[in-house]
């Protein structure tokens, strides 16, 4: 097993504060002295591991070849939102991956730099360009990243308590509605509220304006 896999098994089960570099070693077949060798220490075989475990959820490529297609926006986030159901509906909840993210997100660390720089920003930039041309707006526009916010949040809600957020709605478990009619539903939802920012945006009123 590799020093990256060994350290997101390791990060994966007990978080970065208790994690060491003796146990990362020793799951990975070599000495402790390795994990300075090769990355310079356990802080940043952390960032690479958040990086990857970022990556296999939801490669840059893969969605790249999806926000570039020639097809309308709407049916772009359409896509990626049924991207995100599946990635956070297929089982990853047992992966590294998944648990690394997670445990990042309910106890954040400082070291986020690589994870931030290469593959949250260059995959927020994608996300950003389709809400825009659906919006009719800038990507910069602050209308942008609120909604990208409510688009992803739904589906980091069930990243991180799928399983608690299924007992307590039981229409959202895996056994009631397949991934699909979830993506489906969550795609008009998102889609009906952009259409009401966009009209809100252009008509020069706030969006919780009456009508």
């Amino acid at each position: 097993m590799s020093l990256l896999e060994a350290g997101g098994a390791v990060f994966a089960e007990l978080g970065f504060d208790r994690a060491t570099a003796k146990e990362i070693a020793l799951r990975a077949g070599t000495n402790a002295a390795a994990v300075n060798y090769h990355f310079g220490g356990i802080e940043a075989l952390y960032e690479n591991v958040l990086a990857e475990a970022h990556h296999r959820l939801m490669s840059y490529d893969v969605l790249a070849r999806m926000i570039n297609a020639d097809i309308d926006p709407k049916e772009k986030l359409r896509r990626f939102i049924g991207l995100l159901v599946k990635v956070v509906r297929t089982g990853n909840e047992n992966s590294w991956p998944a648990k690394v993210i997670v445990r990042e997100v309910i106890a954040p660390t400082p070291h986020i730099d690589k994870l931030r720089r290469e593959e949250i920003e260059p995959k927020k930039a994608l996300l950003f360009s389709v809400i825009a041309q659906i919006l009719g707006v800038a990507p910069d526009h602050p209308l942008v990243a609120q909604a990208a916010f409510s688009t992803m949040a739904p589906c980091f809600m069930l990243l991180v308590a799928e399983k608690r957020v299924s007992e307590i709605i039981p229409v959202l478990g895996r056994d009631a509605t397949t991934d699909e009619e979830l993506a489906n539903r969550l795609a008009r939802f998102t889609l009906g509220g952009l259409a009401e920012l966009s009209l809100s945006e252009h008509a020069g009123r706030p969006p919780d304006a009456s009508n």
